[in-house]
Protein backbone atom coordinates (compact mmCIF):
# COMPACT_ATOMS: atom_id res chain seq x y z
CA UNK A 1 0.00 0.00 0.00
CA UNK A 2 3.37 2.04 -0.03
CA UNK A 3 2.66 3.03 -3.74
CA UNK A 4 -0.23 5.16 -2.51
CA UNK A 5 1.59 7.35 -0.46
CA UNK A 6 1.96 10.05 -3.32
CA UNK A 7 2.60 13.01 -1.28
CA UNK A 8 5.89 11.36 0.07
CA UNK A 9 7.58 11.11 -3.15
CA UNK A 10 9.51 14.12 -4.26
CA UNK A 11 10.60 13.48 -8.03
CA UNK A 12 10.04 11.26 -10.79
CA UNK A 13 12.93 10.07 -13.04
CA UNK A 14 11.01 9.69 -15.88
CA UNK A 15 12.97 7.08 -18.54
CA UNK A 16 15.34 6.10 -15.97
CA UNK A 17 12.85 3.84 -13.49
CA UNK A 18 9.98 1.00 -14.66
CA UNK A 19 7.32 0.55 -12.66
CA UNK A 20 5.81 -3.06 -11.74
CA UNK A 21 2.59 -3.85 -10.02
CA UNK A 22 2.85 -6.55 -7.85
CA UNK A 23 -0.64 -8.46 -7.16
CA UNK A 24 -1.57 -11.71 -5.14
CA UNK A 25 -0.79 -14.84 -7.06
CA UNK A 26 -3.29 -15.83 -10.20
CA UNK A 27 -4.10 -19.27 -10.63
CA UNK A 28 -1.35 -20.08 -12.77
CA UNK A 29 0.59 -18.50 -10.44
CA UNK A 30 -0.64 -20.80 -7.67
CA UNK A 31 -0.12 -24.02 -9.70
CA UNK A 32 3.28 -23.48 -10.43
CA UNK A 33 3.62 -23.22 -6.44
CA UNK A 34 1.96 -26.77 -6.33
CA UNK A 35 4.60 -27.95 -8.65
CA UNK A 36 2.18 -28.15 -11.92
CA UNK A 37 4.61 -27.87 -14.96
CA UNK A 38 4.11 -25.32 -17.77
CA UNK A 39 3.49 -28.16 -20.53
CA UNK A 40 -0.13 -29.04 -18.20
CA UNK A 41 -1.04 -25.15 -18.26
CA UNK A 42 -0.21 -25.15 -21.69
CA UNK A 43 -2.38 -27.84 -22.51
CA UNK A 44 -5.38 -25.67 -20.50
CA UNK A 45 -5.00 -22.52 -22.17
CA UNK A 46 -5.02 -24.72 -25.67
CA UNK A 47 -8.17 -26.22 -24.68
CA UNK A 48 -9.75 -22.54 -23.06
CA UNK A 49 -8.59 -21.28 -26.41
CA UNK A 50 -10.41 -23.76 -28.78
CA UNK A 51 -13.36 -24.13 -26.85
CA UNK A 52 -12.69 -27.85 -25.76
CA UNK A 53 -13.52 -29.72 -22.88
CA UNK A 54 -10.67 -31.86 -20.81
CA UNK A 55 -10.79 -35.31 -20.08
CA UNK A 56 -12.77 -35.88 -16.59
CA UNK A 57 -9.78 -36.87 -14.70
CA UNK A 58 -8.06 -33.44 -15.68
CA UNK A 59 -11.02 -31.20 -15.21
CA UNK A 60 -11.78 -33.27 -11.54
CA UNK A 61 -8.50 -32.11 -10.22
CA UNK A 62 -8.28 -28.82 -11.72
CA UNK A 63 -11.76 -27.82 -10.04
CA UNK A 64 -10.52 -29.19 -6.72
CA UNK A 65 -7.35 -26.77 -6.86
CA UNK A 66 -9.72 -23.70 -8.51
CA UNK A 67 -11.80 -24.23 -5.52
CA UNK A 68 -8.24 -24.57 -3.21
CA UNK A 69 -7.11 -21.21 -4.61
CA UNK A 70 -10.85 -19.39 -4.32
CA UNK A 71 -10.70 -20.45 -0.68
CA UNK A 72 -6.77 -19.57 -0.16
CA UNK A 73 -6.36 -16.52 -2.27
CA UNK A 74 -3.21 -15.63 -3.32
CA UNK A 75 -1.10 -14.21 -0.98
CA UNK A 76 2.42 -15.88 -0.43
CA UNK A 77 2.18 -16.83 2.72
CA UNK A 78 -0.93 -18.13 2.92
CA UNK A 79 -0.42 -20.29 0.09
CA UNK A 80 3.41 -21.52 1.08
CA UNK A 81 1.42 -22.44 4.88
CA UNK A 82 -1.05 -24.46 2.89
CA UNK A 83 1.20 -26.05 0.25
CA UNK A 84 4.24 -27.06 3.40
CA UNK A 85 0.93 -28.26 5.34
CA UNK A 86 -0.72 -30.03 2.75
CA UNK A 87 -4.53 -28.63 4.34
CA UNK A 88 -6.01 -25.43 5.35
CA UNK A 89 -5.06 -25.11 9.19
CA UNK A 90 -3.12 -21.78 10.09
CA UNK A 91 -3.88 -20.20 6.71
CA UNK A 92 -7.52 -18.37 7.87
CA UNK A 93 -5.42 -16.67 10.96
CA UNK A 94 -3.06 -15.37 8.22
CA UNK A 95 -5.63 -14.31 6.37
CA UNK A 96 -6.93 -12.51 9.77
CA UNK A 97 -3.21 -10.92 9.94
CA UNK A 98 -3.21 -9.52 6.63
CA UNK A 99 -6.73 -8.04 6.97
CA UNK A 100 -5.55 -6.50 10.18
CA UNK A 101 -2.72 -5.09 8.31
CA UNK A 102 -5.03 -3.60 5.54
CA UNK A 103 -6.95 -1.58 8.44
CA UNK A 104 -3.72 -0.47 9.95
CA UNK A 105 -2.20 0.82 6.56
CA UNK A 106 -5.58 2.69 5.77
CA UNK A 107 -5.20 4.08 9.32
CA UNK A 108 -1.69 5.58 8.25
CA UNK A 109 -1.17 6.37 5.05
CA UNK A 110 -4.87 8.01 3.67
CA UNK A 111 -4.77 11.53 3.70
CA UNK A 112 -6.94 14.19 2.29
CA UNK A 113 -10.34 12.16 3.27
CA UNK A 114 -11.66 10.74 6.05
CA UNK A 115 -10.04 7.59 7.29
CA UNK A 116 -13.05 6.28 9.10
CA UNK A 117 -15.11 6.85 6.03
CA UNK A 118 -12.67 4.57 3.92
CA UNK A 119 -12.56 2.10 6.77
CA UNK A 120 -16.60 1.78 6.79
CA UNK A 121 -16.30 1.07 3.14
CA UNK A 122 -13.97 -1.51 3.75
CA UNK A 123 -15.80 -3.07 6.60
CA UNK A 124 -19.27 -2.88 4.31
CA UNK A 125 -17.91 -4.95 1.53
CA UNK A 126 -18.76 -8.34 2.93
CA UNK A 127 -22.17 -7.22 4.36
CA UNK A 128 -23.08 -5.75 1.30
CA UNK A 129 -22.26 -9.02 -0.55
CA UNK A 130 -24.29 -11.19 1.80
CA UNK A 131 -27.60 -9.00 0.88
CA UNK A 132 -30.14 -9.70 -1.97
CA UNK A 133 -29.17 -6.95 -3.60
CA UNK A 134 -25.52 -7.37 -3.82
CA UNK A 135 -25.03 -3.61 -5.67
CA UNK A 136 -22.61 -1.40 -3.66
CA UNK A 137 -25.13 0.93 -1.68
CA UNK A 138 -22.97 3.84 -0.32
CA UNK A 139 -26.44 4.49 2.00
CA UNK A 140 -26.22 1.42 3.81
CA UNK A 141 -22.28 2.01 4.87
CA UNK A 142 -23.68 4.50 7.34
CA UNK A 143 -26.48 6.36 8.45
CA UNK A 144 -27.12 9.33 5.85
CA UNK A 145 -24.13 8.74 3.80
CA UNK A 146 -24.07 10.05 0.01
CA UNK A 147 -22.38 9.24 -3.10
CA UNK A 148 -19.96 12.10 -2.80
CA UNK A 149 -18.84 11.81 0.63
CA UNK A 150 -18.00 8.22 -0.08
CA UNK A 151 -17.01 7.51 -3.81
CA UNK A 152 -13.60 9.24 -2.79
CA UNK A 153 -12.98 6.42 -0.51
CA UNK A 154 -13.81 3.40 -3.30
CA UNK A 155 -11.80 5.04 -5.73
CA UNK A 156 -8.41 5.40 -2.64
CA UNK A 157 -9.04 1.40 -2.06
CA UNK A 158 -9.36 1.02 -5.28
CA UNK A 159 -6.11 2.38 -6.34
CA UNK A 160 -3.86 0.91 -3.73
CA UNK A 161 -4.91 -2.58 -5.19
CA UNK A 162 -7.19 -3.56 -1.88
CA UNK A 163 -10.55 -4.29 -3.93
CA UNK A 164 -11.95 -4.63 -7.53
CA UNK A 165 -14.92 -2.37 -8.69
CA UNK A 166 -17.16 -4.28 -10.75
CA UNK A 167 -19.42 -1.99 -13.19
CA UNK A 168 -22.90 -3.46 -14.37
CA UNK A 169 -23.31 -2.71 -18.49
CA UNK A 170 -25.87 -1.08 -20.15
CA UNK A 171 -24.92 -3.89 -23.24
CA UNK A 172 -21.99 -6.24 -23.21
CA UNK A 173 -20.56 -4.57 -26.01
CA UNK A 174 -16.84 -2.71 -26.96
CA UNK A 175 -16.17 -0.27 -25.82
CA UNK A 176 -16.86 -1.83 -22.37
CA UNK A 177 -16.27 1.49 -20.64
CA UNK A 178 -18.91 3.37 -22.58
CA UNK A 179 -21.65 1.07 -21.34
CA UNK A 180 -21.22 1.64 -17.77
CA UNK A 181 -23.88 2.31 -15.70
CA UNK A 182 -22.12 4.58 -13.03
CA UNK A 183 -24.04 4.20 -10.82
CA UNK A 184 -24.92 0.31 -10.47
CA UNK A 185 -21.65 -1.39 -9.70
CA UNK A 186 -20.07 -4.40 -7.28
CA UNK A 187 -17.27 -4.26 -4.89
CA UNK A 188 -14.96 -6.99 -4.40
CA UNK A 189 -11.56 -7.82 -2.06
CA UNK A 190 -9.03 -8.43 -4.81
CA UNK A 191 -7.83 -11.49 -2.86
CA UNK A 192 -10.57 -14.27 -3.29
CA UNK A 193 -8.99 -15.61 0.24
CA UNK A 194 -9.51 -12.07 1.94
CA UNK A 195 -12.83 -11.82 1.11
CA UNK A 196 -13.68 -15.50 2.35
CA UNK A 197 -11.74 -14.53 5.80
CA UNK A 198 -13.50 -11.54 6.45
CA UNK A 199 -17.18 -13.79 6.28
CA UNK A 200 -18.59 -14.86 9.50
CA UNK A 201 -17.25 -18.60 10.98
CA UNK A 202 -20.44 -20.59 9.86
CA UNK A 203 -19.94 -19.94 5.95
CA UNK A 204 -16.01 -20.11 6.44
CA UNK A 205 -16.36 -23.93 7.68
CA UNK A 206 -18.84 -24.33 5.10
CA UNK A 207 -16.53 -22.80 2.32
CA UNK A 208 -13.57 -24.66 4.24
CA UNK A 209 -15.01 -27.86 4.53
CA UNK A 210 -17.45 -28.91 2.18
CA UNK A 211 -15.93 -26.58 -0.59
CA UNK A 212 -19.76 -24.86 -0.99
CA UNK A 213 -19.19 -21.76 -3.13
CA UNK A 214 -22.73 -20.86 -2.50
CA UNK A 215 -22.92 -19.46 0.89
CA UNK A 216 -23.30 -15.71 0.88
CA UNK A 217 -26.33 -16.17 -0.94
CA UNK A 218 -24.20 -17.23 -4.17
CA UNK A 219 -22.24 -13.99 -3.64
CA UNK A 220 -18.76 -16.11 -4.32
CA UNK A 221 -20.67 -18.90 -6.34
CA UNK A 222 -18.40 -19.83 -9.66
Amino acid sequence: MLGINYNKIASNSVGYKSEFEMQSMDFEEFLWAKGYGQDLLDELLEHMRNSTPLNQATMNVMNELFLDYCILGGMPKVVSTYIEQKKFQGTLQLQKELIEDYKEDIKKYVKGIDKTKVLNVFNNIPVQLAKENKKFQISKVAKGAKFKDYWGCIEWLNDSGIINICQCLHTPDLPLKGNYEDDKYKVYFKDTGLLIASLDEESQEDLRANKNMNVYKGALEL
